[in-house]
């Protein structure tokens, strides 16, 4: 929002957080200043005050809104990106294969064939099934496309959610409240937020209920409108927990399950919803389904190994 006063704008920071554009101590703030030298710029809380002739005024309006435009999508913004968008250079234009930028700057990108099955699969379809192995990015590869509609405001929330299945421990005998029970079994889908989303911001989205982690049994009862919803580890789902969570699905929302079949942590007489889904649902429209398997293995070279060994083990 822009208020105009003679001579005077007010313009406030809004899809960033202004402590970033604005640097430590100011320090971005003034670079970018140094390039108006007619204005009077001052930072104060969210907003930037510019005082000075008006078609001045007009010209750093545009190059702020640039420059916010930059750190929101690419979560970085140097001195010499500074330079660089505010005499002329397109580079915050610049088109490539990368799903979003992390909390660091760095470039998320499907890295395998498979995994970018995963981002056109869900871009052309409001459900998908990413089924393969540990280590395989499917819950990485899901989690950046969720961040990724989140910021270009086509959905409103993430929600992320998995089955509280032990892995051979016992729930109960964890120590503090739900919440601190819970969490270690949710912490693969922080780690991944930590690393698309800077600390502050992701806790912010988190208080606001933007961004949602909660165990499956949590999902009951809900109607998930406008949202982008993650499924994973399902193969520790019972079919009735599938069907409950795969009905959750509302108007405008995407649906991503991810799960590798061949580990499940559920009773052994115990079917899998994961399995069912697959056998139910495949052929059906509107939902993809992508396999990934040991080529798609992008952790230690030795996980691959290991998966091999394990394999050859089952196989006898």
């Amino acid at each position: 929002m822009t208020q105009k006063t003679e001579n005077k704008r007010i313009i406030e920071i809004t899809e960033v957080s202004p402590i970033e554009f604005f640097g430590e101590n100011n320090s971005k703030l003034t670079t970018i200043a140094s390039y108006f030298p007619k204005l009077k710029i001052v930072g104060r809380g969210s907003s930037i005050i510019a005082m000075g002739e008006e078609e001045i005024l007009d010209t750093f309006e545009k190059s702020v809104i640039r420059l916010v435009s930059y750190l929101h999508r690419y979560n970085s913004l140097s001195p010499m990106v500074i330079e660089r968008l505010l005499t002329g250079d397109d580079m915050g234009q610049k088109k490539d294969d990368v799903i979003l930028y992390g909390a660091y700057g760095q470039g998320i990108k499907a890295n395998t064939a498979n995994q970018s099955l995963i981002v056109s699969g869900i871009e052309d379809n409001d459900m998908l099934f990413a089924i393969g192995p540990a280590g395989t990015g499917k819950t990485y590869t899901s989690v950046a496309m969720a961040v990724k509609a989140l910021k270009n405001k086509e959905v409103r929330r993430i929600i992320l959610t998995r089955p509280a299945v032990e892995a051979g421990e016992n729930l109960g005998f964890l120590p503090g409240d739900l919440k601190e029970k819970l969490d270690p079994y949710m912490m693969p889908l922080y780690d991944a937020l930590r690393d698309m989303i800077h600390g502050d911001k992701l806790s912010s989205l988190m208080e606001k209920g933007v961004i949602q982690i909660a165990p499956l049994a949590f999902m009951r009862g809900r109607t998930l409108d406008n949202a982008f919803v993650i499924l994973d580890e399902a193969q520790n789902t019972t079919p009735m927990q599938m069907k409950m969570f795969l009905t959750r699905m509302g108007r405008g929302s995407k649906f991503i399950i991810t799960g590798d079949p061949g580990q499940t942590d559920l009773p052994v007489r115990q079917k899998s919803g994961l399995n069912e889904a697959i056998h139910l649902l495949s052929g059906m429209e509107g939902i993809a389904f992508v396999y990934l398997g040991d080529e798609d293995v992008i952790r230690h070279p030795l996980v691959k190994n290991i998966i091999n060994a394990y394999k050859k083990t089952e196989n006898k």
